[in-house]
């Protein structure tokens, strides 16, 4: 085949191609995707994030036209379920549910496989939980100040716990200790599950944790509640004040559940993909979910995430290299 034919079809064929990917993300982003969306989610089945992603799946089905599948990929933090998606081809149909251990784990573990901040696309919080802070009942406190008096005239004889190193949980209460002046070690368990059970148990004393565990046992009478990390106080816990109403305006944590995609993934498909979500939050079904889960359902805007992503990011990253703490 002479040269110059042999270019002219190659370059043909390099058009087409680009026509056919521009042709496929048009569709999905205009029209209806064309075969099943998967959700990768960074922790275990039952877990809240878990919990939320699956609390969508009807309405996003009923928005896309396809089946949506939820991909349970736990391990090391949400890294292993980020590294997925890290590698997924950007096309829309490969999403990650994540929670707010995502800006700490570049902090926490060494030599990650991917760049957080070059191979996600950040899309939009979805749902946004206060955490309580609860005290064993043989802590006798009542109140913040009480809690905060008396671990310092217990310094050495108190602990507190949390669902694991690096976890949200134990690196606001390490923000907590140093607004407080106070000294208590910290003990890691493997979820919240196993922390609240001997938190009850008398093992430790005090736990930083998300109202949809903190509040049935707290209602129950199992665990006191001192304070909320939400702006206003919860209709569930009516009676314990917030933060702010405790004397730390400035400690407002929460955790939260955030949506990405691969870097990469055309505007127009993210742009859907957004809508879509967005619609599935605001139907009732979802938000009394919610609710049951003392979480609040947000939709941000990409630029509203992104840069939510890197506040916590270098927050975090003061407190883990102050304190020398390591995923490993």
């Amino acid at each position: 085949m002479p040269k110059r034919a042999f270019l002219r079809r190659l370059l043909a064929g390099a058009a087409a191609a680009a026509c056919a990917l521009t042709g496929a993300s048009s569709a999905f982003a205009e029209d209806s995707p064309s075969k099943p969306i998967r959700i990768i989610v960074s922790f275990a089945p039952g877990g809240l994030t878990d919990t939320i992603a699956r609390a969508l799946l009807p309405r996003l089905q009923e928005g896309f036209g396809q089946p949506v599948l939820v991909e349970n990929r736990p391990g090391a933090g949400g890294t292993v379920a980020e590294g997925l998606l890290a590698k997924a081809a950007p096309d829309g149909y490969t999403l990650l549910l994540s929670a707010d251990s995502v800006p700490a784990n570049p902090h926490l573990i060494a030599n990650l496989p991917y760049d957080t901040f070059k191979d996600m696309t950040p899309v939009s919080l979805l749902a946004r939980i206060p955490l309580v802070l609860v005290v064993n009942n043989n802590v006798p406190a009542t109140s913040v100040k009480e809690f905060v008096g008396y671990a310092k005239a217990n310094t050495g004889r108190m602990s507190y716990a949390s669902p694991g190193i690096g976890t949200s949980n134990h690196l606001y209460f390490e923000v907590f200790k140093d607004l407080a002046g106070i000294d208590l070690p910290h003990v890691a368990y493997k979820g919240g599950g196993p922390a609240m059970t001997d938190l009850i148990g008398g093992h430790v004393q005090a736990m930083l944790i998300s109202a949809t565990l903190a509040v049935p046992q707290a209602n129950g009478g199992k665990v006191r509640a001192l304070a909320v990390t939400s702006d206003k106080r919860l209709p569930s816990l009516p009676n314990v004040p917030t933060f702010a109403e405790a004397g730390y305006a400035d400690f407002r944590p929460q955790q939260w559940t955030g949506l990405f995609v691969p870097a990469g993934t055309p505007p127009a498909v993210v742009a859907r993909i957004s809508s879509e979500f967005d619609k599935a939050l605001r139907s009732p079904d979802v938000i009394a979910r919610l609710n049951d889960l003392h979480a609040e359902p947000v939709m941000s805007s990409q630029a509203e995430f992104a840069a939510h992503l890197k506040r916590e990011y270098d927050t975090l990253g003061k407190l883990i290299k102050a304190r020398g703490i390591t995923a490993q």
